[in-house]
């Protein structure tokens, strides 16, 4: 599939999912519903969108967070005023802690499915996204949750925390756009080592190989998300737009091309009774552990 200069990433996103919402103006304004497990708040004189992750109690991805990050990314790229976007958490001390996992244990196999292509389909979206991204880490964000905070274009994070693609830890491969993306990140041999050991590193080793890019406080963590935005914005539009599509479009082709494939190979791997048992485990360490 080949993608128009003038669509750019997000045109790839578009072939995904389709949703036209319209979005009401006012200097600033809130996009999402009183029981959006998503706080997006859109400001018209500056130009950034910010979604909040505020499902209780870590941010996990199930089907319907999926839907409701795709549905909100949609929004903001049929927002014309919306030049930027940052990502982060309502949540204390938790950016994302990645899939939910009883989607995978014991899984109703239609459901799998779907929810895995949703998955895809977010992910697609957020990494070929036109405007400048940037993910806000305010809290721990182990797999999923650094899947998304690697596919912005910026990763500012507070220190204390933790972040890695760390599925092999729980029984899991991590898939080869995950994978493809880490890649992009730090390189093969940071990769490498780090999806075999299943790594989650704190701020400053994160930084230090690259995974993100600057550490704040905690508390500032949303205020130079914004001003690092401001950088972004005086590079001219186009040029920035093209220059990240063609940068990542052969990642995000990659999976357009193998989408079903990929699916197909998830949930034959997932079904597999060794790895059921060891969800099934990990699952029943996490009720031991509230107790």
């Amino acid at each position: 599939m080949r993608i128009g200069i003038v669509t750019s990433g997000l045109g790839i996103a578009r072939q995904c999912l389709r949703k036209n919402t319209s979005v009401y103006r006012t200097c600033r304004r809130q996009v999402t519903g009183s029981g959006s497990p998503l706080d997006l708040n859109v400001d018209s004189k500056t130009g950034i969108a910010v979604l909040s992750m505020n499902k209780p109690p870590v941010n996990s991805l199930n089907l319907e967070f999926l839907t409701e990050l795709n549905i909100a990314l949609e929004k903001v790229e049929n927002d014309k005023q919306c030049k930027g976007l940052i990502i982060t958490s309502s949540i204390p001390k938790i950016f994302s802690a990645g899939l939910d996992i009883t989607e995978m244990y014991q899984p109703d196999i239609d459901r799998l499915e779907e929810f895995w292509r949703t998955l895809q389909d977010m992910w697609i979206k957020l990494y070929g996204m036109n405007c400048v991204t940037i993910a806000a880490i305010n809290g721990h964000s182990p797999a999923g949750g650094c899947l998304m905070s690697m596919s912005c274009d910026y990763r500012i994070m507070s220190p204390k925390y933790t972040i890695g693609l760390n599925e092999t830890q729980l029984g899991i491969v991590a898939p080869f756009w995950f994978a493809d993306v880490m890649l992009n990140t730090v390189g093969f041999r940071q990769t490498e080592m780090a999806l075999q050991l299943g790594t989650l590193f704190k701020t400053e080793e994160a930084l230090n190989i690259g995974l993100i890019d600057k550490v704040v406080p905690q508390e500032e963590v949303l205020s130079a998300a914004q001003q690092e935005m401001q950088r972004w914005f005086k590079i001219p539009g186009f040029a920035r737009q093209l220059s990240k599509t063609e940068l990542r479009r052969p990642t995000i082709e990659k999976l357009l091309k193998k989408k079903e494939e990929d699916i197909g190979y998830f949930r034959d791997y997932i079904t597999k009774d060794a790895i059921q048992k060891s969800l099934g485990m990990y699952l029943e360490s996490l009720k031991n552990r509230r107790k």
